[in-house]
């Protein structure tokens, strides 16, 4: 696997199929989003349409109803589904796998979730955390007791893609996202050797404000034009 600031200059494609067009079998896959507040449906779409199977995929949630993600396991792309919430109430298909024996799960405490994706990205090699001491979740890992406190050791999770959704890039990958929409996105664009986003307008550079741009292009490798419907932007951007 390659580092994110080995990457390429950002290359810019108005169709996702092309974008995605070299996701092998058996990748490990992180997708933004917390529901569907930030999920990038139309890569989803894409990775669909492209076929790779054999899948490890990192969201933090395992599915929403038929679309995006949740098509993506019924079809049964889907090897292993690395999550904290696998099941919310219109996750249907990824239960029905679960319960045939056709997906493995591996859950993960949220803010464990967010800080292993995040040590990904700025190169630590593991870290002590007390959330998960003494349940299910800490079964075989080690653990440590420091100033009277125990803590379980839990390492980086890396990806060989990350698809995310952003509002706006300019031509060089610098991204603004949209609200609360932006979860996962900044820190899974660190994590991948290759980042996949797709926003709904990419300006030219040096009109996007430095101050408000979360993730730099340098962890950018593709950019993806979605001109999404404004009333989803807009229910997702209220998340």
């Amino acid at each position: 696997m390659t580092s994110p600031a080995s990457a390429t200059a950002t290359a810019v494609h108005s169709d996702p199929r092309p974008a995605l067009a070299d996701i092998p079998d058996g990748a490990t896959v992180m997708i933004g989003g917390f529901g569907v507040a930030g999920q990038p449906v139309e890569l989803i779409d894409a990775l669909i349409a492209h076929g790779a199977g054999d899948l490890t995929v990192v969201n933090n949630n395992a599915g929403n109803g038929d679309v995006g993600l949740a098509e993506l396991i019924r079809l049964g792309r889907v090897r292993k589904i690395i999550c904290s919430f696998p099941r919310q109430s219109d996750s249907w298909h990824f239960d029905a796998k679960f319960r045939a024996g056709e997906i493995e799960l591996e859950v993960v405490p949220q803010g464990n979730l967010a800080e292993r994706i995040r040590a990904a990205g700025a190169g630590i090699g593991a870290f002590f955390t007390p959330t998960g001491y003494g349940t299910l979740l800490a079964e075989g890992k080690e653990t440590r007791t420091i100033d009277g406190r125990n803590y379980v050791l839990e390492y980086p999770i890396r990806a060989d893609f990350a698809l995310i959704k952003a509002d706006r890039a300019d031509a060089v990958g610098n991204l603004v996202y949209r609200k609360t929409a932006r979860n996962f996105g900044p820190i899974m664009a660190t994590a991948a050797a290759t980042t996949i986003a797709q926003v709904r307008e990419i300006v030219p550079v040096g009109t996007l404000d430095p101050e408000v741009v979360v993730t730099p292009g340098i962890f950018v490798t593709r950019l993806v034009s979605v001109a999404a419907p404004a009333a989803r932007d807009e229910k997702e951007g209220n998340q």
